[in-house]
């Protein structure tokens, strides 16, 4: 990649630049990603929970559910169930994490009292009463999981994508700036030297001339008052 980058000071410092816009954001995105962990890990831990309160709830659900239909029978079971008149309504929201939008599910009337039910109360045992109350947890259970579940994968995909960023530019984008930092530095230097080197030969040829316009010069003063001399001792010729 340095082969391509012109020597110039100009380049030199747009790579400056670059390296420090870069170097804040490496930063930026470390924080970010770390930030994200520490919020994944906890929804994590919430998540664990949820789903071993599901499993309970759940086997809980199965376990009334089959006693209401042994001791009162598949034919009551399923009018009981028919008999709800009053549906659960979900409604989703959002919330922001560390830049990431989770959901974040409201439900309401998913646990009824026994008039709600749409059952009568005559009619049916307890049996049915818990296994309807058991269903109304495990539903509340499945909702909480979802909302954890989803918010847990929308985190992770935002953690991954992050990792990315980071190791893109730790282990590329910042290598080849410096690469091209250190190789245009060493071509300036070098391109420093031969100028000074230049400038030296031409310092010394100069002052080589100069040396010899001087010795010419004396010379020819030398020479001059010499004629001279000999014009003043040359003997007077007859009028």
């Amino acid at each position: 990649m340095a082969k391509d980058v012109k020597p110039t000071r100009k380049n030199l410092m747009e790579i400056e630049d670059r390296i420090e816009l870069s170097e804040r954001g490496h930063g930026t995105l470390e924080k970010k990603r770390d930030g994200l962990i520490m919020e994944f890990m906890d929804i994590l831990d919430k998540a664990q929970d949820v789903r071993g309160d599901l499993a309970d709830d759940y086997n809980s659900a199965q376990k009334k559910i089959n006693m209401a239909r042994a001791m009162e029978g598949d034919v009551a079971v399923r009018g009981a169930a028919a008999a709800l008149q009053e549906h659960p309504e979900i409604t989703t929201e959002s919330k922001n994490i560390m830049g990431v939008v989770v959901p974040q599910i409201e439900s309401s009337r998913v646990s009824k009292s026994l008039d709600q039910r749409g059952y009568g109360i005559m009619g049916t045992s307890a049996r049915i009463d818990e296994a309807a109350e058991a269903y109304e947890d495990l539903l509340e259970s499945i909702i909480l999981a979802a909302e954890v579940e989803t918010a847990m994968k929308k985190m992770l995909k935002e953690i991954e994508t992050t990792k990315r960023r980071v190791n893109a530019l730790e282990f590329k984008l910042l290598p080849d700036l410096y690469e091209n930092q250190e190789y245009i530095e060493q071509k300036l230097e070098e391109q420093e030297r031969e100028e000074t080197f230049r400038l030296k030969k031409i310092k010394e040829k100069k002052e080589q001339q100069e040396k010899a316009e001087r010795e010419a010069e004396a010379e020819a003063a030398e020479a001059e008052e010499a004629d001279e001399s000999e014009l003043e001792q040359a003997p007077a010729g007859d009028d």
